[in-house]
């Protein structure tokens, strides 16, 4: 869950893990298939890139990155952070929340 939000973490996950493998926003989501308009998630992604700072602050103090990314956006950074701090995880934006006890989205 996402607070005050209609898209819910494992949702926003699964886009954030298509960007990650190269599709773009709006082939993201319609290969998602949901009924939400493609500016609702370029909203959510907005809203997002504006919470880098204090979630990679976050995640950094939990765990320093892997390595280089492969990736030069610092949105798909961080998802690959994500990834690494939790990799079991079906939805690590719902075991971020869990875990440090805070909304992602502020």
């Amino acid at each position: 869950m996402l607070p005050r939000h209609t898209v819910r973490a494992p949702l926003l996950w699964q886009l954030l893990c298509k960007l990650l493998a190269g599709l773009s926003v709006r082939a993201g989501v319609q290969a998602l298939r949901v009924p939400l308009a493609l500016e609702s998630f370029y909203y959510l992604l907005q809203r997002l890139r504006g919470r880098l700072p204090d979630l990679r602050s976050l995640l950094y103090r939990e765990s320093p990155p892997a390595g280089t990314s492969s990736q030069s956006e610092p949105l798909l950074q961080t998802v690959e952070h994500l990834q690494a701090l939790f990799p079991k995880s079906a939805c690590a934006l719902s075991h971020f929340q869990a875990h440090f006890q805070r909304p992602l989205m502020g």
